[in-house]
């Protein structure tokens, strides 16, 4: 059964934009009021009321405030100020968001490590950072000690909780100083403006940059989705995203806490546990990210699945396909999807629950967020120009890369620790001399409403028989395909072809068959725009925010040598099997495609 859901009175799409920029006005008005002072703030005012929970530990506001007062007397002991990091290396729970708070109070700023990361993934990632010190739990103890190895800089790791005993702790540290408000010897006048985080990119196609976060961003974040979700003290928000990432450590993380909700924090996602977790601990939010949704939707029922109070769930990359099954099936009273990215100047807000848009940008808020489409030439890798040099508008309907303005009001770009990554992902004379404007990456059209939807990440793109191919539209028309249970499409190589041929990844069930596939593709998509190749697989590799691991599919392609799983090949107007004899009659030429 659904249980009854204490849903807020309905609020025109005005009125939710309007207590979004309300809430972060006031949450950045004071530019030395960082997110620990407003926690300082909220205890007093919400006291015993439940701020962070999991079975793991539970604060209540005034025990996350004393908590996130005993980092600063530590870092102070350490001598940490501005200029100085602390890598963070450990799994969802209530402290990780105590120590970054404490420890960025003191003007350093905090490195939240990928808890995935090996080997020269997370020996890239501390380099870059250049922690003074490292944090870290005792299951990753044995990677960071790997790492420090091959590191080229000095750095003090201590562990929370128990591990290798010539490890110093931190927990015990902390646990030994005060948690009460802190004098004003101990205090330090920290702007908005300076960093408080770095946040790392995915890494889905190398290694990861770890974008800049100031204290003015965290507060923005937390500003906009508390207004946009309309969180309030009754509400109670699942959060099972790593809180290594923006969305799972920030906003899904701070939003709710705003007006004295609270956080259930799981450390891992689980199709199993998802809904019970939601239905035991009352959750009326979610945060979802990725195909986090469309895992829930391919799981068999389950009794507990609209035993909920949920009215909202809140998340970006939810794909057209499954949005309105997975609303209907689980009895999720609206979709807040919004598009944005850890390092971007511009965001998009569905407020209105428009199936399959990313959302928009209000008229009466363009100026402050500018953003526009302009055309891309995939021969370049680089929007096009015209002849005196400036970029292409694309008209309503057409597709184009995103880019957003920089500016010191709504569009400001805080960059990656590195210079040179930060200009390589902006546009200068854009559109009039001197302007600069950040690059997304994404391919987006605009629908004349406003409405902005997804295509393709540029890289994601590629030509085949002298055509460009959209991996993701390719991608929707092959998931409405009877059996069709998950679909990625990407492009590979072919001796003596020009471009890259399309191939399909696919998990499906009984019900497919490659013939029906090409059946129904005949009748979506153009000849050119059709997989030449599928690949039949029980899983595709994800990262941990659900990104499909599409750059290590492409580079095993159809090479019999790494692939297990069956292949075919669209030869003679059929998907044929690809076996050793066909891959050497492609590789000699004696098949054209």
């Amino acid at each position: 059964m659904t249980l009854a859901v204490a849903t807020p009175p309905a609020r025109s799409a005005n009125k939710v934009w309007l207590a979004a920029l309300e809430t972060t006005a006031r949450l950045t008005e004071d530019p030395y009021r960082t997110l620990p002072v407003w926690i300082d703030q909220w205890a007093e005012r919400f006291a015993d009321r439940p701020a962070l929970l999991s079975d793991c530990e539970s604060f209540s506001f005034s025990q996350l405030a004393d908590r996130a007062r005993r980092y600063p007397r530590w870092a102070l002991a350490q001598e940490l100020g501005p200029g100085d990091v602390v890598a963070l290396m450990m799994p969802n729970r209530p402290d990780y968001l105590a120590a970054w708070l404490g420890i960025t109070r003191t003007g350093a700023s905090v490195a939240l490590i990928n808890t995935n990361l090996s080997g020269e993934a997370l020996v890239h990632s501390l380099t870059v950072a250049s922690p003074q010190h490292v944090i870290v739990t005792s299951e990753f103890e044995d990677r960071v000690t790997a790492a420090e190895w091959t590191l080229c800089i000095e750095t003090t790791v201590w562990l929370h909780g128990e591990g290798p005993e010539d490890r110093p702790r931190i927990d015990q540290a902390v646990d030994a100083l005060s948690g009460a408000p802190l004098a004003e010897e101990e205090t330090r006048r920290v702007p908005l403006s300076a960093r408080a985080l770095c946040i790392y990119t995915s890494g889905t196609t190398g290694l990861p940059k770890a974008a800049n976060v100031s204290h003015h961003r965290v507060l923005s974040w937390a500003g906009w989705f508390s207004g946009l979700m309309g969180a309030g003290p009754d509400d109670r928000l699942y959060n099972c995203l790593p809180m290594y990432h923006s969305v799972g450590g920030v906003v899904a993380t701070v939003g709710a806490l705003v007006n004295g909700g609270s956080v259930v924090l799981r450390e891992k996602f689980s199709v199993q546990a998802f809904w019970g977790d939601v239905a035991r601990w009352d959750c009326t939010l979610f945060q979802y990210i990725g195909e986090l949704c469309r895992y829930l939707l391919n799981a068999p029922e389950r009794p507990e699945e609209r035993a909920h109070r949920l009215r909202l769930a809140c998340g970006n990359g939810l794909r057209p396909d499954v949005w309105s099954a997975f609303q209907d099936r689980f009895a999720i009273p609206q979709i807040l999807e919004f598009y944005a990215s850890t390092e971007g100047n511009f965001s998009l807000y569905n407020v209105e629950g428009e199936v399959g848009a990313m959302g928009r940008i209000p008229a009466f808020l363009s100026h402050r967020f500018p953003a526009a489409l302009v055309r891309f030439d995939p021969e370049i890798g680089a929007p096009a120009r015209d002849g005196a040099g400036r970029c292409i508008r694309c008209a309503r309907g057409e597709t184009g890369e995103a880019i957003g303005r920089v500016s010191s009001e709504g569009g400001r770009f805080e960059g990656y620790t590195s210079a040179e990554e930060s200009e390589k992902k902006l546009l200068r004379d854009v559109f009039e001399p001197g302007d600069a404007w950040f690059r997304t990456g994404d391919l987006m059209r605009q629908d004349t409403r406003g409405f902005f939807y997804f295509i393709d990440r540029i890289g994601d793109t590629f030509r085949w028989k002298g055509e460009n191919v959209s991996t993701g539209e390719v991608a929707a028309a092959i998931a409405a395909c009877p059996g069709v249970i998950e679909a990625e499409v990407y492009g590979t190589p072919v001796p003596g072809a020009d471009g890259k041929a399309g191939m399909a990844a696919l998990v499906v069930d009984d019900a497919f068959s490659p013939e029906a596939l090409r059946a129904h593709l005949a009748t979506r998509l153009p000849a050119y725009a059709r997989p030449v190749f599928l690949r039949l697989t029980e899983a595709i590799a994800a990262t941990e925010t659900f990104k499909p691991k599409k750059a290590v599919l492409a580079a095993e392609g159809y090479d019999l040598a790494r692939v297990s799983d069956a292949l075919f090949v669209d030869v003679g107007g059929a998907y044929a099997p690809l076996d050793a004899a066909m891959a050497a009659r492609l590789a000699s030429g004696q098949v054209r495609l």
